[in-house]
């Protein structure tokens, strides 16, 4: 499963947009460091469904809608400073290590200072969180290979020292793959003598690192009390920026659970179906006003986002029968796979697991009951039916 972490400082809104998101019971306060230890949780991305592609809809989606479970991670907020150990900072960070993707959640109304700590709405500078988190997780991406690089220096006294596996071993303790180390260090230029290694080779080693494990996108918060400008001001950042309101986004859950309205996640809207008094239906017509103004919550397309576009990920339905698209007991398109772009049926085969992947023979694209060739590349929405010596 995917795995997007919320990240910023104190009091931006993390643990709302989390609950909205994950609908799980967190603590919700407006002090820095309401969470202390990472709340994990389930959210979904959201897709359109194959089976509108069928005469009936599959019960797997919400007319049409598919949602697909992505992990949620929800860090206690960083300060300044964090890299070096402020706030906790170290163990706040680490906990970002196994996340694929950040959704830096920033308080666009510039009602709280650099700490988290609250101000009047307006006075201070949403801009100045933008290259946060980037530049905290580069320092102390940098601090861990400044503090293991004795460590390589005496490994290259070795004979059969290689710098590139010295390196690999080092920073796939941090999230990094192999094939990802391999990447950067093609694209860095570096000395092959770590004695030679200066502070700043170090720091663009961990911002390549980071640039390519942990994309990062920024949610402009408190849209509903946001000041115009900064809206319009951290969108001409040239980082990817979705204004969102998650305390509109909880609002519209707790009203679907209580049944009070109708509300997919990622709608542009919503209806009112339950008895709502005077002062609940206030709340929700501002909610929808803001909605019509940006095309819904932001949340929803927050996810989306880092999932489709920062991550280049694609949803796929495997099946087992290719003319019903259904598993081996009659359920229509039951299982949604992210698979990053470029995958193959044979990854596929090895996402539902291992065994199947080990077994695999061909594959048939459900909706043109064809046979496709082993390196043929996956598109989003496609169903295909895997054919495997296992069982």
């Amino acid at each position: 499963m995917l795995s997007l972490a919320l990240a910023g400082k104190p009091n931006a809104g993390k643990s709302t947009f989390y609950t909205a998101a994950t609908l799980a019971d967190v603590d919700v306060a407006n002090y820095p460091f309401t969470t202390i230890d990472a709340n994990r949780g389930v959210t979904h991305a959201r897709t359109e469904c194959p089976c509108l592609e069928l005469d009936e809809r599959c019960g797997n989606c919400e007319d049409g809608v598919r949602y697909v479970p992505v992990e949620l991670v929800d860090v206690a907020g960083l300060v300044p400073g964090a890299h070096e150990g402020r706030g906790l900072g170290n163990q706040f960070l680490d906990q970002l290590t196994n996340a694929d993707a950040i959704i830096n959640i920033v308080d666009a109304s510039g009602g709280t200072n650099e700490e988290g700590e609250p101000v009047e709405v307006g006075t201070y500078d949403p801009v100045e969180e933008v290259d946060f988190i980037e530049a905290e997780l580069e320092q102390w991406l940098a601090g861990i290979v400044h503090d293991n690089w004795e460590t390589v220096v005496r490994k290259s006294r070795s004979p059969d020292f290689d710098l590139d596996d010295a390196l690999t071993d080092l920073l796939t303790g941090v999230g990094a793959s192999e094939h990802d180390i391999a990447a950067v260090l093609r694209d860095v230029e570096y000395s092959p003598n770590p004695r030679e290694w200066s502070d700043d080779d170090r720091l663009r080693l961990a911002t390549a690192i980071r640039q390519r494990t942990k994309p990062i996108i920024l949610v402009a918060n408190k849209m509903d009390i946001a000041p115009t400008e900064n809206l319009e001001r951290l969108a001409e950042t040239g980082k990817p920026v979705i204004p969102a309101t998650a305390d509109g986004e909880l609002a519209l859950r707790r009203a679907t659970e209580a049944g009070l309205v109708t509300y997919h996640p990622g709608n542009e809207d919503f209806d009112l179906v339950g008895d709502v008094n005077s002062t609940q239906r206030n709340g929700l017509e501002q909610i929808r006003e803001l909605m019509t103004t940006y095309g819904g919550t932001g949340m929803q397309e927050a996810i989306n986002t880092a999932v489709y576009d920062l991550l280049d990920h694609i949803t796929v339905y495997p099946v087992q029968n290719e003319s019903k698209w259904t598993d081996g007991t009659g359920n229509v398109l039951p299982d949604a796979f992210l698979l990053p772009e470029g995958s193959t049926p044979r990854d596929l085969a090895y996402a539902v697991h291992s065994d199947i992947g080990e077994g695999y023979l061909h594959a048939v694209d459900a909706k043109s009951k064809r046979r496709i060739a082993e390196d043929h590349e996956l598109s989003e929405g496609d169903v295909i039916k895997i054919v495997s010596t296992a069982k």
